[in-house]
């Protein structure tokens, strides 16, 4: 297993409860980030971001200005030292679904200097309408309830949906899974494959809703390829977990954090010291160089 190779060793790797687990990079490691990024522009190396749970709307004690924080992660994006390829924004974008939350965001989002913005929609963006609105701003171009796929840069991209279905778990169903297996069927067992979503495929912590249902039946279609990666949102913490060749990776927030599984009664928002807010929400860079068998990652606290 190799993380963070031309990102400068970012992500810190441990081993707690026969898991590992990633902590972000400290903030010196930043200057040297930037330098790897630009070296691999010159490469022509993939580079894109991932952001996620921004919960434009929310309104409490844990974060008084999400559209602030959030303000604040798109600038760090914009300060990376490159430009990213793609931005992937893994869920949770809004926090009630609202038209105007839908709007503010983004018109947020443009404000980020990329090439492309891509989304997958938590279970926030999907309140009472099963996602439409979510589909309306943010759906155009994708399949069924908005799930689809891309390639660049010899990466195959699968962005999935699986809070439209929630009992307690996350949900995935039928018609995308057979998606999945359509959309991988000619690819090389060699192709690099990343797979979005916002709750993870892999059981976090079922109590909590922390896992997808039916997830399996997407992983057993993945086993056959050399290095597979899967991003999500919604736990608004860093957690990493490899299973074979398929290394799961659980992004951070911009607007407030959640407990740790199972210490407290719930995953509700956490209020924190003023100064150790920022400490909690970051954004994740990701590298890529045609040939690595595995992506490069580094997670950064919000600046």
């Amino acid at each position: 297993m190799r993380h963070a190779g031309w990102f400068g060793g970012a992500v810190v790797l441990t081993v707690a409860s026969g898991e590992v687990i990633s902590h972000i990079a400290d903030s010196r490691d930043t200057n040297a980030g930037a330098a790897a990024g630009a070296a691999a522009a010159v490469s022509g190396a993939l580079r894109f971001v991932q952001v996620s749970d921004s919960h434009i709307g929310f309104q409490g004690p844990a974060n008084m200005d999400v559209a602030g924080s959030f303000n604040e992660a798109i600038n760090q994006v914009n300060s990376l030292g490159f430009r990213p390829d793609f931005v992937m924004h893994s869920g949770d974008l809004t926090h009630l679904s609202t038209a105007g939350q839908f709007d503010q965001v983004k018109q947020m989002m443009t404000g980020m200097k990329t090439d492309r913005v891509f989304t997958v929609p938590g279970e926030h963006d999907s309140i009472g309408d099963a996602g439409r609105a979510y589909r309306r701003t943010f759906g155009m171009g994708t399949l069924g309830d908005g799930w689809y796929s891309f390639d660049t840069h010899g990466v195959h991209f699968i962005a999935l949906v699986n809070t439209l279905s929630l009992e307690k778990l996350g949900h995935l169903g039928n018609a995308q899974i057979d998606f999945v297996r359509k959309d991988l069927a000619g690819l090389p067992s060699d192709t690099p494959v990343v797979v979005f979503s916002h709750i993870p495929l892999f059981a976090m912590y079922p109590k909590w809703g922390w896992s997808t249902d039916d997830a399996l039946k997407v992983i057993a279609l993945l086993r056959r390829f050399s290095s597979v990666t899967c991003l999500n949102g919604h736990v608004h913490q860093l957690f990493t977990k490899t299973e074979g060749n398929i290394t799961f990776h659980s992004a951070t927030t911009t607007a407030y954090p959640l407990p740790k599984p199972g210490r407290a009664p719930a995953p509700t928002p956490q209020v924190v010291p003023a100064r150790q807010l920022k400490d909690a929400l970051g954004i994740r860079s990701v590298g890529y160089r045609q040939g690595d068998r595995e992506l490069a990652i580094k997670d950064q606290r919000l600046a």
